[in-house]
């Protein structure tokens, strides 16, 4: 990484606002933003498109010598790229969204991916720059000058998540978000914060004071740095 970029890293379980607060922090500071999860969405949607079962393990390894993905980091608005197919939209689809916890729990696909979003990193074009997922903070960035942990209640974060996906009830979006954390919670603790790592409890406050209370994190991180402590 360059030593002029700042690495934001954002960490945090389903519903806690993590794309959403991420990307209004990099736009109020002029940061490049990474969603890291939109990566492993391609993924999924590049299996379900090759026609590969998901438990064969050995089959979704492999598609991944073939996987040629692409993002861009503007928080304005950016898309998503397999090969030459623009997949910005077709990643949300149910069947993408049910293929995700499958191939997001494969070591082999999850370090291949942390690798890539390095080189996304290093590769920003930006005074610094907001990466967001689940083990950003202790496996892709673990060096990061600002890590946090983006939390709120069970309760709340459900109704966060029901209020975004108005397509389906309150009972099945509450369901989808226990059963993704349950599937992430066997390959990355994404509830406890790391040594290190800040974390920002959103349970209490709306949109803009999130927001505004990871600027704060990180406006105290970097005048930290910048003084030399």
């Amino acid at each position: 990484m360059a030593d002029t970029l700042i690495v934001v890293a954002v960490d945090g379980p389903a519903g806690s606002g993590k794309s959403s607060v991420s990307k209004a922090v990099a736009k109020k500071l002029g940061y490049a933003y990474l969603d890291s999860g939109a990566a492993y969405r391609a993924f999924a949607w590049y299996v379900v498109q090759r026609g590969i079962d998901v438990q064969d393990e050995p089959a979704v390894i492999r598609l991944l010598a073939d996987f040629d993905y692409r993002i861009g980091t503007d928080p304005d608005g950016y898309a998503v790229f397999v090969g030459e197919h623009e997949v910005t939209q077709a990643i949300r689809d149910p069947e993408v969204t049910a293929t995700v916890r499958y191939v997001s729990r494969v070591p082999e696909v999850r370090s291949h991916l942390v690798e890539l979003f390095r080189r996304i990193i290093r590769s920003a074009d930006a005074p610094g720059i907001v990466v967001e997922g689940r083990d950003i903070t202790t496996v892709v960035a673990p060096d990061a000058p600002v890590r946090l942990l983006l939390t709120a209640e069970e309760h709340v974060r459900m109704g966060r998540r029901s209020a975004e996906i108005t397509t389906q009830t309150a009972s099945t979006v509450a369901e989808q978000l226990r059963s993704r954390d349950r599937a992430d919670s066997r390959v990355v603790d994404f509830m406890n914060a790391a040594d290190g790592v800040t974390t920002v409890d959103s349970t209490d406050l709306d949109f803009d004071q999130t927001v505004n209370a990871v600027i704060e994190v990180i406006h105290s991180h970097t005048a930290r740095i910048s003084h030399g402590n």
